[in-house]
């Protein structure tokens, strides 16, 4: 998809982070952007800022792990720009622990919306684009922890070990189904966002508390997690990398640091036969 001026983008997570990049960067390019995102007060805002420097965009509240919350989108982007020519599943969390102590209630948030919210997308709005008979392009963001296995972050890890194998599988049945539209996988290294804060955004339904463990494990990797999103990469580079991949309609879009030699790793226990082997980027 070359041209972008003019065409609609809808961004899932887009109140801050890499969602917010992606919208500042497309509507930089002339697209028309809605943003959904679960943060009231962060969606006004995001949506404020980007009309102040004289973007097209929109915001509605949505709960990518809930299909009914998603289908609304879709229909409320239909109804007001009548088609979607750039699908971006970009909302995530995480939480950490060893996988035997991970509660139910883990497992649950984390891939209800890291996967859930990427199917949900796909299945509100995939079949519309086809209708709709436009070049389109699918974004999938995933994370280098998709293609790479490290120990405390077991319930991230399978969600985006899953939305890799997802985007693969839409990709070739998009090839054959529906040409016209694109797929990337992005999967970034360690990006400055609020992801090691994800528990604000965390359902009381499946609560941080109560049969929700907190242990050392989890206490270690989420530390982890937030002093190094602190020094991570701005989100603006991932944003640039996608609006290029979209443009050349390539699929993986992966680090460009030493996660990359981890993945590297993994793939040759893998084509070797051997017992993973611990790495750690860096």
């Amino acid at each position: 998809m070359q041209d972008l001026a003019g065409k609609v983008a809808v961004i899932t997570g887009g109140a801050s982070g890499i969602g917010f990049a992606l919208a500042t960067a497309l509507s930089g390019e002339g697209m028309q952007v809605v943003l959904a995102d679960i943060e009231h007060a962060a969606l006004d805002a995001a949506v404020q800022g980007l009309q102040a420097g004289g973007a097209t965009v929109s915001g509605q509240i949505c709960d990518v792990s809930d299909a009914a919350s998603v289908e609304a989108l879709a229909e409320a982007v239909y109804a007001r720009h009548g088609a979607t020519h750039l699908l971006c599943n970009n909302a995530g969390v995480f939480t950490g622990g060893l996988c035997w102590e991970a509660s139910e209630a883990d497992y649950r948030w984390v891939l209800g919306v890291n996967l859930g919210g990427v199917v949900n997308g796909i299945r509100a709005f995939v079949p519309r684009m086809i209708a709709g008979g436009a070049q389109g392009h699918v974004l999938n963001v995933a994370s280098m922890a998709g293609l790479t296995a490290t120990p405390f972050a077991g319930v991230y890890h399978t969600s985006k070990h899953a939305v890799v194998g997802l985007s693969e599988c839409l990709f070739h049945d998009l090839s054959l189904q529906a040409p016209q539209i694109g797929v990337s996988l992005i999967c970034p290294e360690m990006i400055r966002t609020g992801i090691g804060h994800s528990d604000r955004n965390r359902p009381a339904s499946l609560s941080a508390t109560g049969d929700v463990p907190q242990t050392d494990a989890r206490h270690f990797v989420e530390e982890t997690i937030k002093q190094a999103a602190l020094a991570g990469l701005d989100p603006a580079v991932i944003a640039q990398r996608s609006v290029k991949a979209i443009r050349e309609n390539r699929f993986y879009v992966l680090a460009e640091d030493s996660w990359m030699d981890l993945a590297r790793g993994r793939m040759d226990d893998i084509l070797m036969g051997r017992n993973p082997v611990l790495r750690a980027p860096g």
